[in-house]
């Protein structure tokens, strides 16, 4: 049509895939029918430390622990459609308060630490939670503490022991705090009727860190959430979860990334393992688990990625024999041939593959880029299908997957069954969607219900057609997928009236070898951009070996040298890659810390929080232009 909406080939004549099985068309339904295509197997596994093995409660133990406690929140007066707040690390517990929520119609809201304790009151008091489930005694006393700033806030259920101490501070504030297996053994005592939900009943309010301003509720049902995990289970198609797979739990299930996840795999039958909660020891965990498939996120796979060239660089046969593989099985992904058998996989790839288990098959990567070269190489290496996904928490999760097999790199897939998707102009920088390029659309089953109690906000974001507005900027490539070249909401104009968009400046210089991150900056005051640049240390360490520059780290950074040569890098990328010279830096701070979500620079989606990073550099952000005007 003329605004060149694009739908997935796998449902041409009807866009919208609501669900893929008749019966498992809500959350708790997708738990009833893991407990039937399993055979009432493994569902919920951990390890207690120490123990060198997984412990399992069945899909049958989790339903009937989980109808206990939603039966045991009911005898302490919540409702049907009341808000529980969740604040607690990935456990069975966790996973158990969902489901007793979703079968008495309650929603979930998700509380994690980086949100800040100001974050805290203004959740607790947005939904009027009046319950939350905490896994240790410091997160139930910070919610203690901050009782007189959260009227509704009656009950905190802990799933560790309970202090005399802590027990004596919820009774001084007015609140009732009980441990979990005290809910439990309280509804198993006072059995309830369940109260399921139906597809349109409100499932989750995620709230979204944001990179600016307060956090935002996004309110998801159970029919959005169902047609985001089935329409990438059909896109999967043979490669999808089944009730063979056990996937290993280690990213933080108040995203709703990791959430769909095991949605997937409850939905299907499969099995569900917990790391031990330190990622240090997430080595150890995927050698005990074995997990077949992970979600995961770039920063791992860079990571990995580092540590196997590290190994290799130690000796020049090594390096040989590693490129030699990666470049004979690069050959046959082209070919759509993907295995973890051949000669090279036996030989110079299996230590690498070991060290993830060994079994894995499948590998979903989400929230932020990853580049492509790296892409490609863990395909090789790890000689299972990684597929890459693009979305926001405003359409629960991806609303765009690479297909399994496609070995092709730097761009997010096409559009999956749920939704439609088409760009919309951006004339201020220059996107035009009949160049097939322009701000991400999204319409279907998955846009959410709105912002908790923020017409403002969704009216801004969703039109009155239905279509979400993402603010980035994609653009369509020849075999059909999306690539994300771009972001709306950040861009400044400069002295000379020219736009700048600093995120699509950054991802070009993290390119740089010598570059961990970037932030970008500049303003309608400047007539130039400068960034602020935390190298990266093993690259510029050795360059300065080569140099004969001596020094601990810091003075590594404050050395004008070393900056002028990160700066040419910098730039050399930048003009290779297209960048106009109004938009290439022109002075860099070299910063010798990595940003941190707890210095509040990063989001807890690893996102860089802008206006706290122009805060937090104000004085060398003031310096270099002190000097280039």
């Amino acid at each position: 049509g003329p605004d060149h909406v694009r739908i997935s080939h796998l449902t041409p004549k009807a866009p919208h895939v609501s669900y893929l099985y008749e019966d498992a068309q809500t959350l708790y339904e997708c738990m009833l029918r893991g407990a039937r295509v399993s055979g009432d197997g493994p569902c919920l596994g951990w390890r207690e430390k120490g123990s060198d093995e997984y412990q399992w409660i069945s899909y049958k133990k989790v339903i009937e622990r989980a109808k206990n406690f939603g039966a045991g929140l009911l005898q302490k007066k919540l409702k049907p459609g009341l808000f529980v707040g969740i604040y607690s690390a990935n456990n069975v517990e966790c996973i158990l308060t969902e489901h007793a929520c979703y079968g008495r119609s309650m929603a979930i809201v998700p509380i994690y630490d980086t949100l800040g304790p100001k974050a805290f009151t203004l959740i607790v008091n947005e939904a009027e939670m009046a319950a939350v489930i905490c896994d240790k005694e410091e997160r139930s006393l910070a919610l203690i503490n901050d009782k007189n700033e959260m009227p509704t806030l009656k009950l905190i259920i802990q799933v560790d022991p309970i202090s005399g101490d802590a027990k004596k501070k919820a009774e001084e504030s007015d609140i009732e705090l009980l441990s979990f297996k005290d809910i439990e053994d309280l509804g198993k005592a006072n059995p309830q009727n369940m109260t399921p939900p139906k597809p349109d009943t409100l499932a989750a309010v995620c709230y979204t860190s944001g990179t600016t301003g307060s956090p935002k509720g996004v309110m998801l049902t159970h029919k959005s959430i169902i047609a985001n995990v089935s329409a990438v289970m059909l896109q999967l198609g043979e490669t999808a979860p089944s009730s063979n797979d056990t996937m290993l739990s280690f990213l933080p299930l108040a995203h709703m990334f990791e959430r769909c996840c095991q949605v997937g795999l409850y939905m299907t039958g499969g099995r569900v393992g917990f790391f031990q909660g330190d990622i240090r020891n997430l080595s150890d965990d995927f050698k005990t688990l074995k997990p077949t498939v992970i979600p995961c996120v770039p920063r791992l796979l860079n990571r990995m990625y580092d540590k196997i060239q590290e190994e290799a660089n130690s000796s020049k046969i090594k390096k040989l024999l590693l490129n030699m593989a990666i470049e004979s099985k690069k050959s046959e992904i082209e070919k759509d041939i993907i295995r973890n058998n051949s000669i090279w996989d036996w030989t110079v790839l299996k230590p690498i593959q070991d060290k993830l288990g060994g079994r894995l098959r499948l590998i979903v990567v989400g929230s932020a880029p990853i580049a492509g070269h790296i892409l490609t190489f863990l395909r090789c290496a790890l000689g299972c299908v990684i597929v890459v996904g693009y979305g926001q928490t405003e359409c629960v999760a991806p609303c765009t997957l690479t297909t399994p097999g496609d070995a092709s790199v730097d761009n997010v897939g096409p559009p999956i069954p749920c939704c439609r998707i088409k760009l919309v102009d951006v004339p201020d920088m220059n996107y035009f969607a009949s160049e097939g390029k322009g701000e991400v659309c999204v319409q279907g089953l998955t846009v959410f219900q709105g912002y908790l109690k923020d017409t403002e906000k969704t009216e801004s974001t969703v039109d009155k057609d239905g279509w979400l507005h993402t603010g980035d900027i994609g653009m369509w490539l020849a075999n059909g997928s999306l690539t994300i070249v771009d972001r709306k909401k950040h861009i400044f104009k400069l002295q000379q009236g020219e736009y700048v968009a600093p995120e699509k400046i950054e991802n070009i210089y993290l390119r740089c070898p010598y570059v961990c991150q970037v932030f970008v900056h500049g303003d309608s005051l400047k007539a130039c951009v400068v960034g602020i640049v935390v190298p990266e240390m093993e690259n510029v360490m050795q360059w300065c070996k080569e140099k004969n520059i001596n020094g601990e780290w810091n003075k590594v950074c404050q050395n004008q040298e070393v900056k002028e040569f990160i700066l040419d890098e910098m730039t050399k990328i930048g003009k290779k890659s297209g960048l106009k010279s109004f938009e290439q830096v022109k002075d860099i701070y070299l910063h010798p810390r990595l940003f941190a979500i707890e210095d509040g620079l990063l989001t807890p989606t690893l996102k860089t929080k802008r206006l706290e990073c122009r805060k937090y550099f104000k004085p060398q952000l003031d310096a270099m232009y002190s000097h280039l005007i």
